[in-house]
């Protein structure tokens, strides 16, 4: 006997998977051009989004700050850029690990409960780091938001991974009791 909720159960939890991997892709991606994203920002501080900079001018200030530090960097030690690429290029393996948790979310669940402790090391690596690279704690507030905002979707998939793997053990404890054939995990 097959639990109807069983694939309806799966595709609610790819959505958020796919919402999630987005999200990590998009992160990702934003760390390859930080160069020319500084200079965007800085010029929409410094134009047509300069009420935002009236109203918070330490952000004007620190995006001004990032954005001249950054082109030092690419111009007289662009090597020192290469580090982000691998911070780019992490988040993009990282997405890749979930392909596991789409293909089985029940047996690759260590994925996710992975995921969910790097979200929470964010935090203590922020408040560490941040003031020894003198980072604002505004904006290390920014940054811990990652962890605290990542790990939302991360709890909702584990919830319901944990549902459906429960769901799974009645449905094979219904089939060892009724004497019919176990059926195979999702795919």
């Amino acid at each position: 006997m097959s639990d109807p909720n069983g694939p309806r159960a799966l595709a609610r939890i790819r959505v958020w998977l796919a919402i999630f991997v987005v999200c990590l892709v998009l992160s990702g991606l934003t760390a390859f051009p930080l160069v020319t994203e500084l200079r965007f920002a800085d010029s929409a501080l410094t134009g047509w989004a300069a009420p935002v900079a009236d109203v918070f001018p330490g952000l004007a200030e620190w995006i001004a700050r990032v954005r001249g530090g950054l082109e030092r960097a690419d111009a007289d030690a662009p090597y020192l850029l290469y580090g982000t690429d691998w911070l780019a290029f992490a988040h993009l393996v990282i997405a890749v690990a979930f392909y596991g948790v789409y293909r089985d979310p029940v047996r690759n669940i260590w994925v996710v409960e992975f995921s969910m402790i790097a979200c929470v090391g964010i935090i203590p690596l922020t408040l560490i780091c941040g003031p020894i690279r003198d980072i604002p704690f505004w904006w290390s507030v920014i940054d811990m938001s990652f962890g605290v905002f990542g790990i939302v979707p991360l709890l909702i998939l584990r919830r319901m991974i944990k549902r459906l793997e429960q769901e799974q053990e009645q449905e094979q404890e219904q089939e060892r009791q009724t004497g019919t054939a176990p059926r195979t995990s999702p795919a």
